[in-house]
């Protein structure tokens, strides 16, 4: 009877997750993905496999779409330049002020996204001491930095940095610093033990940070819509008019799956030349 109940324990104990995912994301999803074979307009839909909603959206919308991938990508590489140095600093050199360095990178959590984004607004206007700062080192020569591709790139690092850090620090602060010093004592240099050691054995973190930022930051329109300007959409905010303005909702569902499907190769296609490789690295290490 005991063999049969630790069987049975790990089913028991993925029960409630199971029922929590089937309920708030596998039936929503296949009401979504019906939805997007309708045509007609809300209260008069009909499902008639409709396929042509993904070709029609795919042509209306491939500007949005590929905006969208190109201002994930740019905040996802500069987040990635400005976290791995910091959170370096924070696993090996803060000392007693670790805890302090990492309630700031997770303050901005303390207040909304929304807020956040808004406060981003005012520090890029056309009169604050950025944009003038920005004007005379030659990035604003117009004085004008909102409704730019820049300022949405620069809202979606800001707002997403804190995904890409955290991971990296899990990871750097997991790793034995006696390897590190076996490099050295191995006649390694410091760059040497930096690239042939900490970099693979981070690599786990930094290919989370990647997906935690780039996935998001695919879907935002925030950023797009108070930074950005109607020149500067992106793909949430096409689904957001389809859903919400223009009661389209089989476009919106359509152009939701695809962009879902497309984010799903580019995260299959990273990991498989990049998760996989870091992974073997640091197994290797």
């Amino acid at each position: 009877m005991s063999a049969i109940r630790r069987r049975f324990i790990p089913y028991f104990l993925l029960g409630p997750g199971t029922v929590w995912l089937v309920l708030f994301f596998v039936v929503p999803l296949f009401y979504m993905f019906r939805l997007s074979l309708e045509t007609g307009i809300v209260g008069n839909l009909e499902f008639d496999w409709h396929w042509a909603n993904y070709s029609d959206v795919l042509s209306l919308y491939d500007t949005q779409l590929i905006r969208s991938f190109i201002y994930a990508g740019a905040a996802t590489l500069l987040a990635l330049l400005v976290s791995y140095p910091l959170a370096y600093t924070i696993a090996f050199k803060a000392g007693r002020w670790r805890n302090a360095l990492l309630f700031a990178v997770v303050a901005p959590f303390f207040t909304t996204y929304l807020i956040r984004t808004l406060a981003w607004e005012s520090i890029l206007s056309d009169d604050s001491p950025v944009t003038h700062v920005l004007k005379v080192i030659g990035f604003a020569p117009d004085g004008h930095v909102l409704a730019t591709g820049g300022a949405v790139v620069a809202g979606l690092t800001y707002n997403f940095l804190p995904f890409m850090i955290l991971p990296i620090y899990a990871s750097l602060d997991r790793i034995d610093v006696r390897l590190i010093e076996a490099a050295k004592d191995l006649y390694a240099s410091s760059t040497q033990s930096f690239l042939r050691v900490t970099v693979p054995l981070s690599m786990t973190g930094v290919v989370a940070g990647v997906l935690l930022t780039f996935i998001p930051a695919a879907g935002d329109y925030i950023n797009a819509q108070f930074l950005g300007g109607a020149d500067n959409q992106m793909i949430g905010n096409v689904i957001q008019a389809l859903y919400l303005t223009q009661s389209n909702y089989p476009s919106a569902a359509a152009l939701s799956f695809l962009l879902m499907a497309l984010i799903m190769i580019a995260v299959v296609v990273y990991i498989r030349f990049a998760g996989s490789e870091a992974l073997m690295g640091e197994e290797a290490v």
